[in-house]
């Protein structure tokens, strides 16, 4: 019965569905090899491919957990790419390891700077998130027109391309990264106050204001760091295609983030926040489009789906919807209360 409350039971039943679905199609779905040292496999491509996606909401479930939101960080995700990739195109050593270096630094500098002017807008101005970042959504991919001059920019540097298709120890550098920010991250929420303060920022910012936490710079420092990762995420998509495509890298990633964020349990009003929850969605974001592509599905679907599983997760998660769609169970009559010394003794029927 305790169970059925936590909110990670659904997310982690739907997971689980899906990879039962895939092991019905596919019998060796689950089955990984070991190439020249490096592992191979459909789990592997699953953890690999959400690798961004999960970069992203880590930072966004912070965002969200201070009541805001980030639209913009698809857009950076192309900004980054585009930086990059034009860098090191454009560089007398195009196959270098310093260019790469230097190129990927100049995007990560880029992208902090737009999360500042992000946190600013949000922060001190007093935009609603939506609005402040609505604006760098829709200007931050012309930005990223601008820069490649509307063409998709290919490179072919060793060193950049193992951050999106590398191996470290056999195991994707890009799954590798992922898991080390996601790894920080809980363990600086959990292990230091921050996490008490984002919580609290996010559940009364009047009232934590007041109570003499910094409000505006947590909120600030969110929107900071989501950048950054979005600007990591973007290196990762750049990378593994080896080019940089304006138009179409980090298209709807951030709705990926915001709905894995979603179905891991974070509320959308602030405070109550899950990084676990949210690896999970990723998780289940990313298996769900491998399934679509396993089971024969045309892959024009695939938004499509993905909407009708993640409303049912969603509703699942409800508890109003669990109410209406569960029978009820049978209310008992309350326990008869211990044996106390009444006046009138209890009759047993």
């Amino acid at each position: 019965m305790r169970d059925t409350r936590n909110p990670l039971v659904w997310p982690i039943a739907a997971l689980a569905a899906l990879l039962l679905i895939n092991l019905v199609v596919s019998p060796s779905f689950f089955s990984i090899d070991v190439r020249n040292g490096q592992l191979y496999g459909n789990l592997i491509d699953i953890l690999r491919n959400a690798a961004p996606t999960l970069l992203i909401a880590v930072g966004m479930t912070l965002v969200i957990a201070t009541r805001g939101i980030d639209l913009s960080v698809g857009a950076i995700v192309a900004i980054a790419g585009a930086v990059t990739c034009t860098h090191i195109a454009g560089s007398s050593q195009p196959a270098s390891a310093s260019t790469a270096l230097v190129a990927m630094g100049m995007a990560i500098a880029l992208c902090l700077a737009l999360g500042v002017w992000n946190g600013f807008l949000v922060s001190v101005i007093g935009i609603q998130p939506i609005i402040a970042t609505l604006v760098l959504m829709t200007a931050g991919r012309g930005l990223a027109m601008l820069i490649t001059d509307g063409q998709i920019v290919t490179v072919n540097n060793p060193t950049f391309s193992k951050v999106g298709a590398g191996f470290v120890f056999g195991v994707p550098l890009a799954i590798l990264i992922s898991g080390v920010v996601f790894a920080a991250v809980a363990l600086v929420v959990r292990r230091t106050a921050l996490g008490l303060l984002i919580q609290a920022v996010g559940i009364n910012p009047e009232a934590s204001r007041l109570a003499g936490v910094r409000s505006r710079s947590i909120v600030w420092t969110v929107y900071v760091f989501v950048a950054i990762c979005a600007a990591v995420a973007g290196l990762m998509i750049a990378s593994n295609t080896k080019a940089a495509d304006a138009n179409n890298a980090g298209l709807f990633i951030e709705l990926d983030a915001i709905l894995a964020v979603v179905i891991g349990g974070t509320s959308l009003a602030g405070g109550r926040f899950s990084l676990v929850g949210t690896a999970i969605g990723a998780l289940f974001i990313q298996t769900l489009t491998t399934t679509v592509y396993a089971t024969g599905i045309p892959p024009e679907t695939t938004l499509v789906f993905k909407a009708v599983v993640v409303i049912a997760v969603c509703l699942l998660q409800s508890p109003k919807a669990r109410a209406v769609l569960v029978p009820r169970r049978r209310t008992s009559p309350p326990a008869a209360a211990p044996s106390a010394p009444t006046p009138t003794a209890p009759t047993g029927a």
